[in-house]
């Protein structure tokens, strides 16, 4: 995370939590909270938080992958995390904390607060590959504004 955002509770910014929420239903097509235990493929779930669950690759849609979590973290992203301080499990708190950081690495973070979906889609496109424009797109840019629309209202009402 740049330096001079260190003290801006971006877990708190409404729009940020809109964002991730919309992050997570764009790779799960759920708004569960059971996708923060959710391995690559959807099909199974983990239940230790203590660290990555996946070591090694799992197969799933004809690839593998070491994705996990609500945000689909790989394992070596994880990792770059834990040694930067980000996070030290993998607590949904902790994978809150990592997708902040990767938008902000992104540079998707300014349009995120600023509410600029698409902006910041087409910024981490490439990192949450389900979002629209990504490779295994899931949802249509106007589904996706329109949900992040949603979620500022219900996260208003928190």
């Amino acid at each position: 995370m740049p330096q001079n955002t260190r003290s801006i509770n971006y877990e708190a910014d409404v729009n940020v939590k809109a964002f991730l929420k919309l992050i997570r239903y764009a790779e799960h097509g759920s708004e569960s909270d059971r996708v923060y235990y959710k391995l690559y493929g959807g099909k199974r779930e983990f239940t230790d938080t203590s660290t990555h669950p996946l070591e090694e690759p799992i197969e799933a849609w004809g690839s593998k992958s070491t994705a996990a979590g609500a945000y689909q973290i790989l394992n070596g992203t994880w990792y770059e995390a834990k040694k930067r301080g980000i996070a030290s499990d993998f607590t949904p708190f902790s994978q809150d904390k990592i997708a902040i950081w990767l938008l902000h690495t992104k540079g998707a973070m300014k349009h995120v607060t600023s509410g600029d979906v698409e902006k910041a889609i087409v910024a981490v496109r490439g990192t949450w590959v389900s979002l629209p424009g990504g490779s295994r797109q899931q949802i249509t840019m106007a589904e996706a504004k329109k949900r992040f629309e949603k979620y500022v209202t219900e996260c208003n009402k928190q």
